[in-house]
Formats: C-alpha cells, sequence, structure tokens
C-alpha cells in the first residue's frame, strides 16, 4: 500500500503538533508550583483539604529529608533524631513525642498538604498506626526550613 505525499505531510504535521503540545505541556509544569490544585471539600478538624494534585517535576528534597525521619522515627531511632531537642526548651516535647511513637508507631503514611510560606516549608502527613485508625497530624507534621531542607524546626 503506498501513501500519498499528502497523507504523510499530514501524518508528519500531526507528530509535530503533538510533539510540540507535549513539550508545552513540560514547560507549563515546569513554571508551576508544588501543588497543582486542591479540593475544595476539607477535612472538618485540621482544614486539610481531602485531596491535592501534586507536580510532578517538583523539588522533592524537602520530602526526601521528611521521608528519611518518619522512617528513623518508625524504625524507633526517635531519640537520636530529636537529639539535639534534648539541650534546649523543646526536651519535654521530644520525651513525649519519643514515647508516643514507641506505643503507636507509624505502619505507612502519605503526604496530604504542602504549604510554602518562605523560608519554611509546611509538609502535612497522614499516617496509619498500629492500632489500625488513621491520625491526621497525629505528630507527623514537620516544618521544614527551605534555605537548609536538613534542618527539622518544632512548630510551636
Amino acid at each position: 500500500m503506498a501513501f500519498s505525499r499528502t497523507q504523510i505531510a499530514i501524518a508528519a504535521g500531526a507528530g509535530a503538533l503533538l510533539i510540540v503540545v507535549f513539550f508545552g505541556y513540560l514547560m507549563w509544569l515546569n513554571n508551576q508550583g508544588p501543588v497543582l490544585s486542591r479540593s475544595e471539600g476539607r477535612d472538618p478538624l485540621s482544614g486539610i483539604p481531602n485531596s491535592i494534585s501534586l507536580n510532578p517535576l517538583r523539588d522533592r528534597s524537602s520530602e526526601n529529608v521528611a521521608a528519611t525521619f518518619i522512617h528513623a522515627m518508625r524504625d524507633g531511632r526517635c531519640r537520636e533524631q530529636l537529639a539535639d531537642w534534648s539541650k534546649d526548651y523543646r526536651k519535654k516535647y521530644a520525651a513525649f513525642i519519643c514515647d508516643s511513637e514507641a506505643q503507636h508507631p507509624l505502619l505507612s503514611w502519605e503526604l496530604v498538604e504542602w504549604e510554602d510560606t518562605p523560608p519554611l516549608r509546611i509538609l502535612h502527613y497522614r499516617g496509619k498506626r498500629r492500632n489500625g485508625r488513621d491520625c491526621n497530624q497525629c505528630g507527623d507534621q514537620r516544618i521544614f526550613d527551605s534555605r537548609d531542607t536538613a534542618d527539622i524546626l518544632d512548630q510551636s
């Protein structure tokens, strides 16, 4: 079956248009923030949206730091993660968090909200604990200073 020049030109034009649209979409995504959209519905207790759409091209460095921190908390290394807190006014808060994590360790967690308020980046997580209940912000909210994502700050 032979193709005419017109059919080849139409196919090539359609392919080129598809490629231009695809790269245009990537450029648009690259210029967007980390959260593309939030649902209208919100959790009545915490005020966190029921769902968010995250940009697949977002900077994930703060998420990686948070995941490392939460993994360490889940694996029982709470005291070493919060060692700096035992040197100042947050000592009782650190002890409370470590005792709570020991009694009710996390099984899984998901990112449910992302707030950028320079110089802070606030990540909200929803976790599932061993007793099977869903917890929303049960000690799982972390605040990161975007100037140095390795620093984990106290929310209060």
